[in-house]
């Protein structure tokens, strides 16, 4: 045999050993389908620690999650970008309207909507607010702390970004309208990890998040009297409780209702519970 035939004689196998692990790349790649979730950022712990134990489990699906707020979310699900949108509010009629009333809701958890302050001001002994204070300083009518029993300090006011559930919920709970005007407000937060940063690296903050969020410099205190803890919100005491949500356009598909029926199902519940939310 000369040179030449050995060398094509190794090209050869070179190449089919290539189109073999093209193949079976292929054929790996056929058994698993994506499922997709964005939406919430105050529903994405319990998604993303749920995701990570599913993916695990099983081998049939991959579930990625990513932020986004529950406007996008939703949005995401009915322009066909994504199989699930998670929710921190119920679906508006403005958005069913939009498309045919076509979406398909599935209820994953409960949540408060925690009033937070800075630790010196908790310290300082603001640790209850009414409703009319929290509205007052929202719109800009108490701007120091000293007003609602605290020290002598500029508060410094920190609401949640447009689309957001959680400023929607608020809104309407606290102000009396998901579309209210908060003039008080100095600085827009871009999803709850945002809001916890900005007041625990103040001295003088207020700000509102999710129940899971609180602690690391960041103290809830009660509202009209009531403090946000498991008990208060899964017994319906603390007003400024929520359900969160899981959205498809339409019925789900077999990856996305697998997750679903994993999220609500007693493992899930479990995730749920240790990242901080109240099971259903």
């Amino acid at each position: 045999m000369t040179i030449y035939s050995r060398v094509v004689g190794i090209i050869r196998k070179i190449i089919s050993i290539f189109i073999i692990s093209l193949l079976a790349f292929a054929i790996c790649s056929a058994s698993t389908s994506d499922v997709t979730v964005s939406g919430s950022s105050t529903v994405m712990p319990l998604a993303e620690a749920a995701a990570e134990e599913f993916n695990l489990l099983q081998k049939d699906y991959v579930v990625t999650v990513s932020a986004g707020g529950t406007g996008a979310g939703i949005l995401g699900i009915a322009e066909r970008k994504n199989d699930i949108a998670m929710a921190s509010r119920e679906i508006t009629d403005e958005e069913r309207n939009k498309s045919n009333d076509t979406f398909e809701e599935f209820l994953i958890g409960l949540d408060g909507i925690s009033l937070a302050v800075s630790d010196e001001i908790y310290q300082a002994g603001v640790k209850d607010l009414n409703r009319q204070q929290v509205l007052d300083i929202y719109s800009g009518n108490i701007t120091n702390w000293k007003e609602v029993g605290g020290p002598d300090a500029e508060i410094y006011v920190i609401a949640r970004e447009e689309g957001s559930g959680t400023r929607d919920n608020f809104n309407e709970i606290v102000l009396g309208d998901r579309d209210a005007e908060t003039p008080g407000v100095n600085t827009i937060a871009m999803g709850a990890a945002e809001v916890k940063t900005a007041i625990a690296g103040s001295d003088k903050a207020i700000g509102y998040l999710g129940f899971n969020y609180l602690g690391g410099g960041v103290a809830g205190i009660a509202f009209n009297g009531i403090m946000p803890t498991y008990e208060n919100i899964k017994l319906d005491l603390y007003e400024l409780h929520r359900h969160l949500y899981f959205y498809t356009f339409g019925e789900p598909s077999e990856g996305a209702k697998t997750f679903i029926d994993f999220v609500q199902g007693p493992e899930g519940q479990n995730i749920a519970a240790e990242e901080g939310f109240i099971p259903i």
